[in-house]
């Protein structure tokens, strides 16, 4: 299949403004006779069911939570980045632009992410009308502060909490068209399976996950707005309910997934604990704004400390390295999240991590306590602070953070062009369920600002060119599609519930993280990925011979929840091992530690490789399909990424 991702021709700065005019339009009238279904209700979902049901669209919009506010945008802290250049630092659409594109390392599509710069700068409006309590400077301003990957201050934030306060504003905006009955809300509800009629997407199977009843919605289109895939890992930031299944189950009906391997290690993290813990908690990229990270320049050092010798204050200034601000003194601290976490990972294979495990470098606050007083920074980042010692027992304007990388985002996702499509027509996929914008790697505080332009600036004016297209025919659920998804739905849970093994689910979750993360963490060899893809493969025949899922379907069920979701873990890692062995190069968050430069950076080879990886669904155990978009890169060049 011929990927045609339909960006508009013309200048760059023209692309979008030309696209929405030759887009076909509904006029308001019309639009009350189309039905669209949302999955997911967090950033991207809840500000698209809004916008769509404002618009006049009859919308239906589901989510496995039991409120849209439970969403896993609420986790965000940092902030959310806008070209508004209120800083007057030299920011402008076009740097956010050339930002995104440089730390992607150069993997992903010009014109979908000019685009995302150029409404950017509409989020914050949107936002602030809304009510989302900005921070803001003393004159009453709102204020900005620095993300990695950048040299300009271009981060709106609410504290540490920017994740929470968006949602909350994009929930009001959804409650209020639930108020008007133009969004029916299906809480408590997750989606097993996609209904296609003729290639076309017509609707959706869930399942209540309180009673266990399977049901079928249909609809002129369908949105999947439900997160990113981190949890193949088991360990990761990402809330324990999230997982790929509504992408993947939409995958095997014919949505390409593109560049699964493309995952982002989070750098500031609170470091793994012990077996006991089902989830890692992040800290803010935001404070790397004031912290220093650093670890003892000798191994020595590093002993006494871990032995409890020694206190970290003890070390003397000449005595620790910082350094990210050694290595890249441009950007200092503030390099992006990928090459952080890579050298985090460095100084500590060297012997020189700070924990009881090696498995930690610290992130410091002295400096600017004592340079702007233990109350302002209380004021920018007392709860993270609060957080962190809650969780640790330390007190992190005493002591420094402990902090290690840990998986945090998927830039990979489902195939979309310009218009947010999947290759299956009147499927869309939209925020971190989709590929579009952040190539091998997101900077910090750019998922919030493409979850909101998803929904409330890009698909409302993307879908009205295909549903002007396809006419206002009503649709419901008599066709025997609709029976033959729902039979495939049930006869699957039944599957898992007969298998009656010993083994949890857990156990094979955790099995699969540990191999992921072993050899497709945060740095990748050929042999390594071999290995693990005959590793999985084991562990897959196994899950299905010995899993023990316990109870049944019409009740509520969370160890079938769970063995449903690592069911397609299985899968989804297995193809990820597949994408990253085909990818023979380093970029981005994909590292391959054959191919790095003499300093050790990410070393791409734009000859081979400069293309979309699109995965195509063949059938079970059939080896996946590899598709090519080629990326073409007419406003930026090809460079060796430096942040030196």
């Amino acid at each position: 299949m011929i990927l045609d991702s339909k960006s508009p021709i013309g200048p760059l700065a023209e692309k979008w403004t030309k696209h929405k005019f030759n887009s076909k339009l509904v006029n308001p009238a019309n639009k009350r006779k189309y039905e669209v279904i949302v999955v997911g209700t967090g950033l991207a979902g809840a500000s698209a069911a809004a916008s769509l049901a404002e618009l006049g669209y009859k919308v239906k919009a589901f989510c496995f939570q039991d409120s849209p506010r439970r969403a896993h945008s609420i986790a965000a802290q940092g902030g959310i980045n806008a070209a508004k250049n209120y800083q007057n630092d030299g920011d402008s659409v076009f740097r956010l632009f050339y930002d995104t594109i440089k730390g992607g390392d150069y993997r992903s599509r010009e014109s979908n992410v000019y685009r995302l710069a150029e409404v950017s700068v509409n989020i914050i409006d949107q936002c602030v009308a809304q009510g989302v309590p900005f921070a803001r400077e003393y004159g009453g301003l709102l204020a900005n502060r620095s993300f990695g990957g950048a040299q300009v201050s271009r981060t709106f934030y609410a504290r540490g909490q920017t994740g929470q306060q968006l949602l909350l504003g994009a929930y009001s905006a959804l409650s209020r068209q639930v108020a008007n009955g133009k969004v029916k809300l299906y809480p408590r509800t997750e989606m097993m399976d996609v209904v296609t009629i003729d290639g076309h997407a017509r609707g959706i199977v869930t399942r209540n996950l309180i009673t266990g009843k399977i049901e079928t919605h249909a609809a002129h289109a369908v949105l999947l707005c439900t997160g990113g895939y981190g949890n193949v890992f088991f360990l990761s930031t990402n809330a324990m309910g999230s997982n790929v299944t509504a992408a993947w189950r939409a995958h095997k009906k014919g949505a390409y997934f593109a560049n699964p391997c493309y995952t982002q290690i989070h750098p500031t993290c609170i470091p793994v604990s012990g077996d006991h813990q089902s989830k890692l908690t992040l800290m803010s990229e935001s404070l790397r704004n004031d912290g220093r990270v650093w670890v003892p320049k000798t191994v020595e050092l590093a002993q006494k400390l871990r032995k409890g010798e020694i206190k970290p204050r003890d070390i003397k200034e000449e005595d620790r390295d910082y350094y990210l601000e050694r290595k890249y003194p441009s950007f200092g601290n503030l390099v992006p999240r990928d090459v952080a976490s890579r050298n985090a990972k460095d100084v500590c294979d060297e012997g020189r991590g700070v924990n009881e495990t090696g498995q930690a470098v610290f992130l410091d606050f002295r400096d600017a306590i004592n340079r702007d007083s233990e109350d302002a920074i209380r004021a920018r980042y007392g709860n993270l602070f609060d957080m962190y010692q809650q969780i640790t027992g330390e007190n992190p304007y005493q002591t420094p953070m402990k902090i290690y990388p840990a998986v945090h985002y998927t830039m990979g996702g489902l195939w979309v062009d310009y218009n947010l499509s999947t290759t299956v027509p009147g499927l869309y996929s939209l925020g971190e369920a989709n590929f579009s914008d952040h190539g091998a790697n997101r900077l910090g505080a750019s998922a919030l600002m493409q979850g909101l332009a998803d929904g409330y600036f890009v698909v409302p004016y993307t879908i009205g060119d295909y549903l002007a297209q396809i006419g206002p025919a009503p649709v419901d659920t008599n066709h025997p599609e609709f029976a033959k998804a729902e039979k495939g739905v049930k006869d699957a849970i039944q599957k898992l519930l007969s298998i009656n093994g010993a083994k949890t689910v857990d156990h094979f979750h955790k099995a699969l993280g540990h191999i992921m993360w072993e050899y497709c963490g945060m740095a990748r060899n050929a042999e390594g990925l071999t290995k693990a893809k005959g590793m999985i493969q084991e562990l897959r025949k196994e899950f299905w011979k010995d899993v023990k899922v316990l109870g049944a379907n019409e009740e509520l069920n969370q160890t079938l929840e769970k063995a449903s979701r690592v069911a397609d873990f299985l899968e989804l890692g297995e193809l990820m091992i597949d994408d990253a062995l085909n990818r023979n190069e380093s970029c981005g968050g994909h590292f391959r530690t054959e191919s790095q430069t003499p300093e050790g950076e990410a070393l791409r080879d734009d000859e081979n490789y400069a293309y979309v990886a699109a995965w195509a669904f063949k059938g079970e155990n059939t080896p996946e399909e590899l598709n090519k978009e080629p990326l073409v890169f007419e406003n930026v060049k090809l460079t060796q990424r430096s942040y030196k």
